[in-house]
């Protein structure tokens, strides 16, 4: 079996609302979806982000790949990461992580099994949290306590907001106010997407350590490995980090700050499902568990794939991302607040042609 086409389209629609985090805006939301499709006629997707830095890279990597047997991933993922041709980490890691989910696509298919259980096979359901949370103009107290709530409604048993944008003693009601509206069962998570400095940070979490946070996420900067050991060895809430590393190895250097509990690769940019199952054996060995950065769609088999997985990041349908109504699958969220996973094999998601067409760029 041989690759006989790969080629990437991009997608980009814009969100009802402008939103914001500790420190950027969103106006719209924007994806990638790359197809490889085989000599004898299996066709597997890949879902990536768009940017435009990534975009060359993944053209000429999509090139490069005709005529390999597409089962060979880790020959195909070492082609194609070669730091000498194309760089280290970011945009050229990214441009490969669709290409690597494509060829996972195939090689299930190939074996007749969900992804989940092609690649581990741990669990059929996975636990999920809502993230939310986030800055948008006018959101009041109170309809910050109805969104987190809300999320609550839909069956979620963990929620995740944003903090860092505002100061500390407004961003510290907020966090209170969000706990009062949960109640003590459910578990909140808050992220600052490195918007402090470590001893910003610290001060901060100090502020907030009272009302049971479950982890505080990104609370530095992703290269402040010095940093984030300050915040995690003053500070009793379990540290999260991940989504901004790219490979094992600069995961291999985040865990060894010895103070992420919680690791979370984002695989439409850190390299597909190759390069994630590398990530969640090394966390394995330090005793860290994973909880996917990003869309559901993607992680959860992934994360119901293997034993230190805790949660699948999980969006709100109503929330403008890149699921819902781009993808088939609803992915409900179960009384006990996880979501099943698809038995059929492949990688679990089926695009939406009809809608995706209006949204091409």
């Amino acid at each position: 079996m041989k690759i006989r086409s790969a080629e990437a389209r991009y997608y980009r629609w814009p969100r009802p609302v402008p939103i914001s985090n500790g420190k950027h805006t969103w106006t719209d939301m924007q994806m990638s979806v790359t197809t490889i499709t085989t000599d004898d006629g299996l066709t597997g997707i890949g879902i990536g982000s768009g940017s435009p830095g990534e975009r060359q890279f993944r053209d000429e990597f999509c090139r490069q790949i005709i005529g390999i047997d597409p089962t060979l991933t880790e020959r195909i993922w070492a082609m194609l990461s070669d730091s000498k041709m194309y760089g280290r980490r970011g945009f050229e890691t990214a441009a490969l992580a669709p290409i690597d989910m494509a060829l996972w696509d195939i090689k299930a298919k190939l074996a007749g099994l969900p992804l989940h259980r092609l690649v581990g096979g741990y669990r059929d359901r996975v636990p999920i949290y809502i993230a939310g949370g986030y800055y948008s103009p006018d959101k009041t107290l109170r309809a910050l306590q109805a969104e987190m709530a809300g999320y609550v409604e839909k069956g979620a048993k963990a929620v995740k907001m944003k903090v860092g944008r505002v100061s500390y003693a407004e961003d510290a009601a907020r966090v209170g106010a969000v706990r009062e509206a949960l109640g003590p069962d459910i578990k909140l998570m808050i992220d600052a997407n490195c918007a402090y400095r470590a001893h910003e940070a610290i001060q901060f979490a100090r502020q907030v350590e009272a009302f049971d946070i479950a982890w505080f996420e990104e609370p530095v900067g992703p290269e402040d490995y010095a940093g984030l050991s300050r915040v995690g060895m003053q500070t009793s809430i379990p540290i999260a980090a991940g989504e901004q590393e790219y490979r094992v190895h600069g995961f291999r250097d985040l865990m060894a700050t010895d103070v992420v509990g919680i690791v979370q690769p984002d695989a439409r940019w850190m390299g597909g499902v190759t390069e994630f199952m590398k990530v969640s054996a090394l966390a394995q060995a330090k005793g860290a568990a994973i909880a996917a950065h990003g869309p559901q769609h993607i992680h959860l088999p992934l994360i119901g794939a293997i034993p230190n997985g805790i949660f699948a990041e999980y969006y709100d349908g109503d929330f403008g991302t890149p699921h819902g109504p781009v993808f088939l699958e609803d992915l409900p969220i179960g009384d006990d607040g996880s979501v099943a996973l698809s038995q059929v094999p492949g990688v679990g998601y089926t695009l939406n042609d009809e809608v995706l067409a209006k949204l091409l760029v």
